[in-house]
């Protein structure tokens, strides 16, 4: 075990042979002296730079340490190598909460940041099944679905993107359901599942494909979200969604032209096969509006759109209900993440037109053009029922290529605890 670092906090200047740091240290203890008017994030910044000296084991102590600030002290300190170790402190219900959002964290991240070869879309499928069934193993149930199975169930989405690669695409289908009846679904979760994408035919440079073992970040955030309600006590019914694919290029892989029919009778053409995304997410949505649920969500890696109008701080959120964005801004808050609106209106569905098809999945030219993530959302939308309330979360903020100033390379979770507020949401 590594002998502990003391972290505390003040609102009093460093010491003045410190300059103007913000960090001091006196023998076994740091002090993080508080300066800004983002407390949060300067907290998340000093723990990025003990982690970056070489420190791998801290024991925050002192006043001051309320849930916020110890949980941004953890997102700045974890890395992807893992070795490291924080304490907590404060009263037992504050540290179970702050362990719980741990657990399901390090699960997220431990997905997201897994190679490529290691994690596979059936396997991405059966570890998510299995850690939601030992956190609750009489209220789950599940099936994977997947390979040419995925053809006769009619979804074609996932089975298009996947059929390029040799392991098989999946869907998983997970029913938590904490009642002795038959209940009506709350909530569906729907997350976008691509354990590798190359782009396809419409192939990714280097630079661009290398972090994409990320590009299921949307799978492992919904997964996570719910893992850490149902150690809440989630006393709802929850159904997960998650649409999991290698997008490779083979002899197999679908191409550009190709036109796909999904079972609610849309056709779409494919222009661009780096737009796999909401390929895949069709499906799930669909899948999601089947269950009748009056809420569905669903949390996607989806565009780089959304990245350049939010940047990688924020997640990008869509909504036709103006309820839904006001409740989601909400909830963000209460939990100390960043979500943004942007804009989502019925055009939007036509904004990606064929000559060959309903819809195209995308614009054939460079990044999708403009409005890009909006255009994504509206793709969306025509595969969720108009009887339930619909999010669209696009993740802009829950991967870091190279490491910054705030966090280490790698896996964020940031929208884990967004999604996890709204399952408990009234």
């Amino acid at each position: 075990m590594n002998e502990l670092l003391n972290v505390v906090l003040s609102n009093e200047a460093a010491p003045a042979y410190w300059g103007k740091a913000d960090v001091s240290f006196d023998e076994q203890t740091a002090t993080i002296h508080l300066k800004s008017a983002m407390p949060l994030r300067q907290i998340q910044m000093a723990a990025r730079k003990l982690r970056s000296q070489g420190i791998a084991a801290v024991a925050l102590t002192g006043d001051g340490w309320d849930i916020d600030r110890q949980w941004s002290f953890y997102q700045g300190f974890v890395t992807a190598k893992g070795g490291f170790q924080v304490v907590w402190c404060g009263d037992a219900a504050l540290t179970a909460e702050l362990y719980q959002r741990a657990k399901s964290a390090d699960f997220a991240r431990q997905l997201i940041n897994e190679t490529p070869e290691n994690l596979y879309p059936v396997k991405l499928a059966s570890d998510t099944a299995a850690w939601l069934s030992a956190l609750a193993p009489d209220k789950v149930s599940y099936r994977i679905i997947s390979g040419d199975e995925l053809l006769q169930q009619q979804w074609i989405g996932i089975h298009a993107v996947g059929r390029g690669s040799e392991r098989h695409p999946a869907m998983l289908e997970l029913d938590y359901n904490p009642f002795d009846t038959d209940a009506p679904v709350s909530v569906a979760l729907v997350g976008k599942g691509i354990t590798f994408d190359s782009g396809g035919y419409s192939l990714k440079s280097s630079e661009g494909m290398l972090g994409m073992k990320a590009d299921m970040g949307g799978a492992a955030t919904v997964a996570a979200a719910l893992g850490l309600a149902i150690q809440k006590g989630l006393n709802k019914r929850v159904k997960l969604y998650l649409c999991c694919a290698e997008n490779l290029v083979s002899g197999r892989a679908y191409k550009l032209g190709d036109i796909l029919t999904y079972k609610n009778g849309t056709t779409v053409e494919v222009v661009n096969t780096d737009a796999e995304g909401r390929l895949v997410l069709a499906d799930g949505l669909q899948a999601a509006s089947e269950s009748g649920a009056r809420f569905i969500i669903d949390a996607a890696t989806l565009t780089g759109a959304a990245v350049m109008a939010v940047s990688s701080q924020y997640n990008a959120i869509f909504s036709p209900q103006p309820s839904v964005l006001k409740l989601t801004q909400q909830k963000a808050a209460e939990v100390a993440e960043n979500v943004w609106p942007l804009p989502l209106d019925p055009w939007h569905q036509d904004a990606c037109p064929s000559a060959y098809a309903d819809t195209a999945n995308s614009r054939a030219v460079k990044g999708g053009g403009p409005g890009g993530a909006s255009n994504a959302a509206g793709f969306l939308w025509r595969f969720v029922s108009p009887q339930a309330d619909w999010l669209h979360i696009d993740l802009a903020a829950a991967f870091e290529d190279n490491a910054s100033a705030m966090w280490a390379a790698g896996a964020t979770t940031h929208g884990m605890l967004t999604i996890a507020q709204l399952l408990d949401a009234e």
